[in-house]
């Protein structure tokens, strides 16, 4: 049995452990809300008191942490990860971060994935994310059958750091999408026509998006309770024209898409859905939010 310790007990770290342990693998959790270690230990899952308490002895460590800063603090600290990971045991870095941090942990270790996903909350708990990997071949293949129990797809994108940059990519179509259907929604409603059955028609066809599946009815609705929040949308947008400098590329569209997002949270709207965007357009043309 392949012993795991996972660190970073959230939103999306939670339900990924949850289906580890599920997948028959022995998980060690921690996190510093107690209640959520506390929770994997329910689920047959290991608590752990400390960084080091969930690596000691584990073959695979995973990290899934909210941005950059507390990646370097858990894994690059002095009591962090790197202090205390076992000589051959390999790292995976589910969080979403700057490619350059990604980099500089993999060069501080020598068996080191970066790993962000995508598919938000519900995909986390059903154990269909798409997981974008930097890193080399051998570790992305030993690293599999720990991909399968969270995830639907994985696939190694190049060396380290390119996980980072195809989620990147990622959130920017993501942003850029949910802006375009808000307005798409904002125009046939200013328009007096059916927006829902209009919206149906635009699923079927070329316009047709995993959003538009997933998200038309909950948006009509203006129900923007959080999978992702707009906090972390935010975030990630921070990444998306980092990496356009890092890359050296001019991206018109991401600086827009970055400057509704953080229109959304001037309003006060971070902590709702990235949906929440609709809210954002029906402000910036002075119509009463629904």
């Amino acid at each position: 049995m392949t012993s795991i310790g996972f660190i970073g007990l959230g939103i999306m770290g939670a339900p990924m452990a949850r289906n580890l342990v599920r997948a028959g693998f022995a998980v060690t959790g921690y996190d510093l809300n107690a209640d959520a270690v506390a929770a994997l230990a329910a689920d047959d899952g290991k608590p752990a008191a400390s960084i080091a308490d969930a690596v000691r002895g584990a073959d695979i460590v995973a990290t899934m942490l909210p941005a950059d800063q507390h990646v370097e603090a858990v894994v690059l600290g002095d009591d962090g990860v790197l202090a205390h990971l076992e000589p051959g045991a390999l790292l995976i870095d589910f969080s979403t971060i700057r490619p350059e941090t990604s980099q500089k942990i993999a060069e501080a270790r020598t068996r080191v994935l970066d790993a962000p996903v995508s598919g938000g909350q519900q995909g986390a708990i059903d154990g269909v994310l798409s997981i974008m990997v930097g890193g080399a071949r051998a570790d992305f293949d030993a690293a599999k059958p720990v991909f399968d129990a969270v995830g639907k797809v994985a696939a190694l994108v190049g060396p380290a750091g390119a996980g980072q940059f195809v989620k990147a990519a990622n959130q920017l179509v993501v942003g850029g999408t949910y802006a375009l259907v808000a307005e798409a929604i904002l125009l046939m409603e200013a328009s007096g026509v059916d927006a829902e059955a209009g919206l149906d028609v635009l699923a079927g066809g070329l316009a047709g998006s995993r959003i538009l599946e997933l998200k038309r009815a909950s948006m009509l609705a203006r129900d923007y309770t959080p999978g992702f929040r707009i906090d972390l949308h935010h975030k990630d947008m921070g990444i998306v024209l980092d990496a356009a400098r890092q890359a050296e590329v001019a991206l018109p569209f991401a600086f827009q898409v970055a400057a509704h997002v953080q229109a959304a949270r001037a309003q006060g709207l971070g902590d709702r859905d990235h949906s929440g965007l609709l809210a954002v357009a029906e402000r910036f043309s002075g119509r009463e939010e629904r």
